[in-house]
């Protein structure tokens, strides 16, 4: 039997509560926004499994708050279960900016520089054959400036090491095609997923520890957040409460099905029945292969634990009274490092016009606008700020605040059961119900109560 979510078990679903450790005050109810992103998740056309929203006003959290189910049985709805305040999500790409916050913490021990060869790390040369005279470093790497692409792959298992990948003759090399050919490093950016896997490498080899538990170590246990890298070494009540990914989709002769009038299809993340399973032995060899563990889109995070992250940051890398970055070191994340001029990088990823400036590790987001394109976060603009976004198997997420202001927005959506590609933005190159959530969130939670009109 299909499961069909209405908009009663969605609102039943929803829930708001205060956030310990955030503010002193409790946060206020907002009828309209609740209404507001309810007609989002619960749009006929165009409906999302799941939702997670936060929005932070002045350095405060004023709104939080969930809607959907983490987990779907598409065959008995009574055993679904709702999204909750602690319930965690594979938060794809904002994980490059969490795995920045390590790579930080390891430049602050003096273990990393930004600007050495990244072969001094690693043991082993390592060039692009087409521009064989210039090294290439952790700030390029960062930055989406290495000359590295994805075209020949950006995950291997257990049994590789990453050299195999990234040396001419290397068993992985093949044709070389994760190099580019247009322009050396340090001159031109292109976002891309494997550099992040080499940093995760160069972290793995200045610690000794396996990235998954360096992480954990620097940044995760020192904030008391939930999640990580690796579900299989979470406990079991925390796996039980990581979302499950959704699409209504299906892959039929390798062509992508999509039924809005279909059933949930769960994409990852589905441990109703299975246990995650660990993607390292004990045989795995620390610091031979830093994609083992996702460096670039692996972690698992709740909206809740962002926030913290989110003010973190905002607060000059203090939490809870405890210094977690130095204010330089958040100043010097934070810092643009590259901005497009039209020659220097591509603006373009997966067909949409979207970046122009980037950090170490994070987007800026300098508030251009088209139908379609643009990295416009809200509709009558004014918002510029820093942070990231994903887009995973059907999960998309927003993860962006001004440091200035001490506003930002955090969201994931737990995923489609619609083609995107059918609901595309009208004033950025976000989807339209990307562009609804975060516009919803800044006119109702940020704005609204400070008395501008609605």
């Amino acid at each position: 039997m299909t499961m069909k979510i209405t908009a009663a078990v969605i609102l039943l679903s929803a829930m708001s509560t205060n956030i310990t450790g955030y503010a002193a005050e409790p946060v206020k109810p907002n009828a309209a926004l609740d209404a507001e992103l309810l007609s989002v998740v619960n749009n006929a056309a165009y409906p999302l499994a799941s939702l997670s929203v936060l929005a932070v006003r002045d350095g405060k959290v004023v709104y939080q708050k969930q809607w959907g189910h983490r987990f779907i049985d598409v065959t008995a709805s009574a055993n679904s279960k709702p999204a909750n305040e602690a319930t965690m999500y594979r938060i794809a790409s904002i994980s490059k900016l969490v795995t920045t916050l390590g790579v930080m913490k390891l430049v602050e021990e003096g273990r990393l520089k930004l600007d050495a060869d990244i072969g001094d790390y690693l043991g082993y040369k390592v060039r692009n054959p087409n521009f064989p005279n210039d090294k290439i470093t952790l700030r390029m790497l960062l930055t989406h400036r290495s000359s590295l692409r994805d075209d020949a792959g950006y995950y291997w298992d257990n049994k590789h090491q990453l050299k195999e990948v990234l040396i001419p003759g290397g068993t992985l090399y093949g044709k070389g095609d994760m190099w580019a050919k247009n322009a050396k490093p340090g001159a031109y950016f292109q976002y891309a997923n494997l550099p992040w896997g080499v940093i995760g490498t160069v972290m793995e080899r200045v610690s000794g520890e396996r990235f998954d538990r360096l992480m954990a170590r620097l940044i995760l246990n020192p904030m008391g957040l939930r999640g990580g890298f690796s579900p299989a070494d979470m406990p079991c009540a925390d796996v039980q409460n990581i979302a499950t990914l959704y699409r209504k989709r299906t892959e039929v002769n390798d062509q992508e099905i999509w039924n809005t009038a279909g059933p949930w299809v769960a994409q990852v993340d589905d441990y109703s029945r299975t246990a995650p399973v660990p993607r390292a032995g004990p045989e795995y060899e620390i610091g031979s292969n830093g994609t083992l563990y996702g460096p670039q889109g692996n972690v698992r995070l709740s909206a809740a634990d962002l926030g913290k992250l989110m003010l973190m940051l905002m607060n000059d890398g203090k939490h809870n009274g405890k210094q977690i970055l130095k204010k330089a070191t958040v100043n010097m994340m934070l810092s643009e490092q590259w901005h497009a001029d039209g020659k220097n990088g591509e603006s373009n990823f997966g067909g949409k016009e979207l970046f122009f400036a980037w950090g170490l590790g994070n987007q800026h987001f300098l508030d251009k606008s088209g139908v379609g394109k643009g990295d416009r976060l809200v509709e009558a603009g004014g918002f510029t700020g820093v942070g990231h976004l994903g887009d995973a198997w059907g999960l998309t997420s927003a993860f962006v605040f001004n440091r200035s202001t001490r506003n930002g927005m955090i969201f994931l959506s737990g995923g489609p059961g619609f083609e995107p590609e059918t609901y595309k933005g009208k004033y950025s190159a976000m989807y339209r119900y990307e562009e609804r959530i975060l516009d919803a969130l800044y006119r109702r939670a940020i704005v609204g109560e400070a008395g501008a009109a609605l």
